[in-house]
C-alpha cells in the first residue's frame, strides 16, 4: 500500500514538472516571436522613409531653378545672363533647349525671313529681365554654351516662341528631351494657325529653314488669311524719267521681311529712303 502511494505521488511530480516546462517553452516562443515584430517594425519604417527622402531628392533636383538677368538678346534662340555662383557674379552665352529661330547673326549666312522678328520679340521680352533657368541632363553643347530651358515669370520662353511662331522644334538630342512632346504640340496649334514661319509653305522643315522658298516668290503663300504675312503695295508708276521707279512699295521693313524682302540696296524693287535709316544706300538690313 505504501510502495503504491509513493509511486503515485512520483508520478504526479513528474507530471507537474512536465507541465512546468511546457509552459517554459511556450512563454519563450511567444517572447522570441515578439521581439522579432518589434525589430522588424521600425527596420522597415526606416526603409520607406529612406525611399520617401530619395525620391523627394530627385524631384527638387530635376526642377531646381536658376536665377539669371538677360544682359543682351543675341538671337531669337541665344542669350547672355549673368548669375551668381559661389558668391561670385559669373556671364554665359545660353542655348534655348530644343527649339531653333531663323539665323539673323551668323556671318556665313544671310539674315533669314523671320529671324528679326523673333530676335526682336527676345529682346522685347527679356533684354535686363530677371529670369530663370532650368537645365536638362547635358549641361553644354559644342560650343560650350550652357543648355537650358528659360522662365519669364511663369512663361517658359521656349515655349513663348514656339506658340508665336517663332522657331520650330529642332536639336532634339538625347538626354536633353525632357519637354520634346509637349513643344510639338504647341507647334502644331502653330503651323494650324499658319504664324510667321508657319505662313510660308515648306519653309521650315526639320532640316531647318528654306529661305529659297520666301524669296523666290513676290509674297508668302499663307494657310490662313487672317494670319497671313502683310502682302506688298504694288502700284503702277508713270515713266517721267529715264531711271524708273520700283513697281514695288513697302510701308516697313515689317512689311518687307514678310515678303522675303532683306537689305533692299538702293536702285532695286522696293528700296525707299524712308526704310533707308542710316542712308547708307540699303534699306531694312
Amino acid at each position: 500500500m505504501v510502495n503504491a502511494i509513493l509511486s503515485f505521488c512520483v508520478k504526479k511530480q513528474i507530471v507537474r514538472a512536465g507541465i512546468f516546462v511546457l509552459l517554459i517553452m511556450v512563454t519563450s516562443a511567444c517572447s522570441s516571436s515578439q521581439v522579432d515584430v518589434d525589430i522588424a517594425t521600425p527596420s522597415a519604417a526606416a526603409s520607406a522613409s529612406n525611399k520617401a527622402t530619395v525620391k523627394g531628392s530627385d524631384k527638387s533636383a530635376v526642377n531646381k531653378r536658376i536665377p539669371a538677368k538677360v544682359v543682351r538678346v543675341v538671337d531669337g534662340d541665344t542669350m547672355k545672363v549673368s548669375f551668381t555662383e559661389g558668391g561670385k557674379a559669373k556671364e554665359e552665352t545660353i542655348r534655348l533647349l530644343l527649339v531653333d529661330t531663323p539665323e539673323s547673326v551668323d556671318p556665313e549666312k544671310p539674315v533669314q525671313p523671320f529671324a528679326l522678328e523673333a530676335s526682336n520679340y527676345a529682346k522685347t521680352m527679356l533684354t535686363g529681365k530677371d529670369v530663370q533657368l532650368e537645365l536638362d541632363v547635358s549641361e553644354r553643347d559644342k560650343y560650350g554654351r550652357l543648355l537650358c530651358y528659360l522662365y519669364i515669370g511663369d512663361n517658359m520662353f521656349n515655349e513663348l516662341l514656339l506658340e508665336y511662331g517663332y522657331a520650330r522644334v529642332a536639336y532634339i538630342y538625347p538626354p536633353n528631351v525632357k519637354y520634346v512632346d509637349q513643344f510639338r504640340e504647341i507647334q502644331k496649334k502653330a503651323q494650324q494657325k499658319a504664324l510667321n514661319i508657319w505662313s510660308v509653305e515648306n519653309y521650315a522643315q526639320e532640316d531647318g529653314y528654306h529661305e529659297g522658298v520666301v524669296k523666290g516668290s513676290a509674297t508668302p503663300s499663307a494657310k490662313s488669311t487672317t494670319t497671313a504675312a502683310p502682302k506688298p503695295v504694288t502700284t503702277s508708276q508713270p515713266s517721267t524719267t529715264t531711271t524708273s521707279k520700283p513697281s514695288v512699295i513697302y510701308n516697313s521693313c515689317k512689311e518687307a521681311n514678310a515678303a522675303g524682302a532683306y537689305k533692299i540696296k538702293k536702285g532695286e524693287p522696293g528700296y525707299s529712303a524712308k526704310l533707308d535709316g542710316d542712308n547708307d544706300g540699303i534699306a531694312c538690313e
